[in-house]
């Protein structure tokens, strides 16, 4: 039963006994008890000043005094200015912390048949080169916020698309072409994304020598950087692409091949997968019939030049450009036919594009274009913009190839956690082939986690070492305090003392047990919170305090040394089932918890 509910429906009925009022439930604001003050809950008295023409303390105790005659959850009262602290009786917690024992999906909501489908996408890289640090933060929070909204009885498609085509795969194979001289990831021993980044940053490498060389002859810099040779050639190779050369087609498909063999393995690294892949070059054609379409129709206009615009100063925004005047797409375009696509494929209630803020004016011309196109869902769709992830040298450059690399991260923090580990005997008893995958899944636990701890409007500053100590709000140290009740559930089992499954209602609760039971409590309003909030922040930062409250209860009081046996069994199952909770909570960001540390 949730005691907010609960309490909502009891004052409702105090309200009509005592002031014969019928009132709303929007009325009744039950909230926590600030710690400073007696209580479990507290009912803000203010908006029941009208009903009761009695000063906050006179209306408190009103209903105070019928809520402690009358409900039977309710053992005593006091009041504060215009607060109600109400106590809730101790058998009340013992009952919550049972019956989360015994669910298998204490907080979550299955999906009915008729649940809302939401489709989630993320990840959308492009082919001319690897992840980067700024795609773990994205794939992150998409798939963590998928995995959330299936917690909240959701029903989820995790899509991807990925930018296959364009100019820039044009200067990978381009280089390629040029200077690759036949090499392979086979040949190389380089992993497949990596070995076409490396053209890409060849390209960029070769046509910066040309501007500078065209510049040096007297040419302006913006024409110069307009008319080297080389970007003349890839827009030449793109043009070929859209024709359907089959050379280029052909370079095209056996190089993208190559990243998609790379992609796969680090996305299995880092835990992350998808329902759905969309490819930019099945879509763009899509976003072009759509386009051609609004011209006809007068919701878009074409220059002498042939090129398509939006006019949008009707919404007070530019002019925007849809296609260009040699018929090749934009990203716009591309992103409209993706969008029909997907819609004709699912019946999508809602559709999340985990995005960074960089492009929020892109997706609000979104919006405006697909529901000027006549696509009922066009307003519909959420833009979940987050910040970027900054390195201590600043930002990331694809071109010139200074980014952080997802794989070297992925393998920096496995060394990390192990060099950590070693030195703090964390797993010395662990038999090698098991500190092997507990070094994984504690560098993941702690990439993850300090990727999603942060609220995702906020750029965030990475730094491995920090995101790996064993204390403070970290992913690591929440694993050690799982594996730690782990351990104790383990002894328990070992020296024959049970955990019950029937816990004795009376039992009584010293104060840093409530603490941590209310705290349980509040798993399932977490859950709905974070789906409500689009954030996996506030189930990080849940799990965090949980884990903080536990190892305080765990200081100060003795699990298996406790003399009372109905105190003892409490105990173990409070323990239990905050490991459980963790477990769900933190399954929910992506992260595995280890049995032993």
């Amino acid at each position: 039963m949730n005691i907010e509910i609960y309490l909502q429906e009891e004052v409702q009925k105090a309200i009509k006994k005592v002031y014969g009022e019928a009132i709303n439930k929007s009325l009744v604001q039950v909230q926590a008890t600030r710690k400073e003050f007696e209580g479990d809950a507290t009912l803000v008295v203010f908006p029941l000043l009208r009903i009761s023409k009695k000063s906050p303390e006179l209306t408190g105790e009103d209903i105070g005094n019928y809520l402690v005659e009358n409900a039977d959850l309710v053992k005593t009262f006091n009041v504060v200015k215009g607060f109600l602290n109400l106590v809730i009786v101790s058998s009340y917690w013992v009952k919550l912390v049972e019956e989360a024992h015994q669910s298998e999906s204490y907080g979550f909501k299955k999906a009915e048949d008729d649940a809302k489908l939401v489709m989630v996408e993320y990840s959308s890289p492009n082919t001319n080169k690897p992840l980067h640090l700024g795609h773990i933060r994205n794939n992150l929070l998409g798939f963590s916020i998928s995995e959330i909204l299936k917690a909240n009885g959701y029903k989820v498609v995790k899509t991807n698309i990925v930018n296959d085509r364009g100019i820039h795969i044009c200067k990978s194979m381009l280089a390629w072409q040029k200077w690759g001289e036949g090499k392979t990831p086979e040949s190389t021993g380089i992993k497949g994304d990596h070995l076409v980044g490396d053209f890409y940053v060849k390209f960029d490498k070769e046509y910066r020598q040309q501007v500078a060389t065209l510049v040096v002859e007297g040419m302006e810099q913006k024409e110069a950087e307009n008319k080297a040779p080389l970007l003349d050639e890839a827009r030449d190779l793109l043009r070929k692409w859209e024709a359907k050369d089959e050379e280029t087609v052909n370079l095209w498909k056996m190089m993208n091949s190559w990243v998609y063999d790379g992609f796969d393995i680090t996305y299995k690294e880092l835990g992350v997968d998808f329902d759905k892949i969309y490819y930019e070059s099945d879509t763009y054609l899509s976003g072009k019939e759509e386009v051609l379409k609004g011209v006809n129709e007068g919701i878009f206009y074409e220059k002498e030049d042939q090129s398509v615009w939006a006019d949008l100063s009707g919404e007070n925004l530019d002019q925007k450009l849809l296609l260009r005047s040699d018929g090749t797409s934009v990203y716009m375009t591309q992103d409209i036919g993706t969008a029909k696509l997907r819609f004709n494929d699912y019946p999508i209630d809602e559709m999340v594009y985990v995005v960074g803020n960089e492009q929020n004016y892109h997706f609000q011309v979104l919006s405006i274009l697909l529901d000027k196109l006549g696509f009922e869902w066009g307003k519909g769709l959420y833009h979940f913009s987050y910040g970027m992830v900054e390195l201590p040298s600043g930002k990331m450059k694809s071109r010139e190839g200074k980014v952080v690399d997802a794989d070297d991260i992925l393998k920096e923090m496995v060394e990390v956690a192990q060099k950590m580990s070693e030195e703090l005997g964390k797993l010395d008893t662990l038999t090698e082939e098991e500190a092997n995958q507990t070094y994984k899944k504690i560098a993941l636990a702690a990439l993850k986690y300090f990727m999603l701890k942060v609220d995702p409007k906020k750029n965030m500053l990475f730094n491995p070492e920090e995101s790996i100590d064993f204390n403070g709000n970290t992913g690591p140290f929440i694993q050690y305090t799982y594996a730690r009740i782990k351990s104790v559930l383990r002894k328990a089992t070992e020296t024959g003392i049970p955990v019950p499954e029937k816990l004795d209602v009376a039992t009584p609760l010293v104060n840093k047990e409530m603490v941590v039971v209310k705290r349980v409590a509040n798993f399932p309003t977490i859950v709905k919170e974070a789906a409500e909030s689009h954030s996996p922040a506030v189930i990080a930062n849940y799990c965090y305090e949980l884990v903080k409250e536990f190892n305080q209860f765990y200081h100060d009081h003795s699990i298996l040394g406790e003399g009372d046996e109905d105190k003892r069994g409490f105990r173990l199952v409070l323990s239990s089932v905050v490991a459980d909770v963790v477990s769900r909570g933190m399954g929910l960001l992506g992260i595995q918890m280890p049995e032993r540390m």
